[in-house]
């Protein structure tokens, strides 16, 4: 029996490999060791953790890696510690592979420690190109990872053209296409009844007589620009009058300036119509998606989830730029005036037909089918 050794460190990450989770550990011939790190511990960034839990998974050992500060110093001195953290960590499981998930800054620590230790390295969702430090991070670990698991042909193509080799790399769909499929077929929720158990602050929202969903990262080569592109988001959302549920951003280099400039522009302009969550279980997220007249911001789920699901988008800036797209995703910059524009228009425009861009929906099952079977090396060479 193989043991496959999973590392989450973020939100986001647990969406985009939950389903491989639990294929894995329905396998016959797989055993889950669930890694659980960094801001995917922290309370203010939705205790990833106990979701995990509360959804029935076993987390074998907590990584507390997160330096406090969200910004370029602090992003490496983090991974710095994941580096030598997950060291001690592998060591103690002994994993026959480590399976790191797309981009994230401080994955380049599960990748870098696995590849040190010999063990083989699994990348899930590489070959996309996207703006920020995502792109130089996906594609280090690509040429660290022995096996690819890729969303899309064309990013099968891209990691080939990067020298791998051409049987190391699987199409296997994104795994968060499999979520969007389940919550897709699932009886329809009230958005009411989905975010009844989540609090929030700010104004008392009726989402039964619709709304948007605002989800907005910085960016991490522009940081010093984090405020005021978020302050351009907040009035451009307010001065819409359409009620808006906004979600907290991830802890990137920039993060600390975005936090600050929500929280003051709620504190000076009690917006009326906006409601702040800091985190919504992956289903529930996207049954508050699916009942939305549109998603505003920069968070990848537009371009990949509300695809498949047909939900408008209104992209904003270059934290996705160059990323495979479908044609629900209308791209503006960090202007108020366009991007009240542009979610006038998506709105007005309603559902797009679904785009199955990043797979069908069963890319779980065709991950744990790979890993059980494909061979286990940690020796590469360039093959041009």
């Amino acid at each position: 029996m193989r043991k496959v050794c999973v590392v989450i460190t973020a939100r986001p990450s647990y969406a985009r490999i939950r389903t491989a989770l639990e294929a894995i550990r329905a396998h016959d011939g797989l055993e889950l060791q669930l890694v659980v790190a960094a801001s995917a511990l922290l309370e203010r960034y939705g205790q990833a953790d106990e979701v995990m839990q509360a959804e029935g998974f076993d987390i074998r050992r907590r990584v507390y890696m997160v330096v406090e500060g969200e910004n370029l110093v602090t992003s490496a001195k983090s991974t710095g510690f994941g580096l030598a953290e997950l060291s001690t960590v592998f060591d103690g499981l002994e994993p026959d592979m480590v399976i790191s998930v797309a981009d994230r800054y401080e994955t380049m620590a599960t990748a870098v420690a696995a590849a040190y230790m010999n063990i083989p390295l699994v990348h899930v969702q590489g070959g996309e190109v996207t703006g920020s430090i995502d792109e130089k991070v996906r594609h280090a670990v690509t040429k660290l990872a022995d096996i690819h698991l890729v969303s899309c042909e064309p990013a099968a193509a891209r990691v080939i053209r990067m020298g791998e080799e051409p049987d190391a790399v699987h199409v296997t769909g994104c795994p968060s296409i499999d979520l969007a499929r389940v919550a897709a077929a699932a009886e329809p929720r009230k958005p009411r009844d989905v975010l009844e158990s989540y609090g929030g602050v700010g104004a008392e929202l009726d989402p039964g007589d619709g709304y948007i969903v605002v989800l907005q990262h910085p960016v991490t080569t522009h940081v010093e620009e984090a405020g005021a592109h978020i302050r351009e988001t907040l009035r451009a959302v307010h001065e819409s009058g359409i009620p808006a549920l906004w979600f907290w951003p991830n802890v990137d280099a920039g993060s600390d300036a975005t936090s600050k400039g929500i929280r003051t522009y709620r504190e000076q302009f009690d917006p009326p119509n906006i409601r702040f969550y800091r985190n919504l279980r992956p289903l529930d997220f996207l049954s508050i998606l699916i009942n939305a007249g549109c998603i505003v911001g920069n968070s990848s789920v537009a371009i990949r989830e509300c695809a498949y699901l047909g939900v408008p988008a209104v992209n904003i800036g270059d934290r996705q730029l160059g990323r495979d797209r479908g044609a629900n995703v209308m791209d503006v910059s960090h202007d108020r005036a366009q991007i009240a524009k542009a979610v006038a228009a998506q709105i007005g425009h309603g559902r797009y037909a679904p785009d199955p861009i990043y797979g069908e929906g069963d890319a779980g099952r065709r991950i744990a089918d790979v890993i059980a079977k494909a061979p286990l090396t940690i020796e590469k060479r360039l093959t041009y």
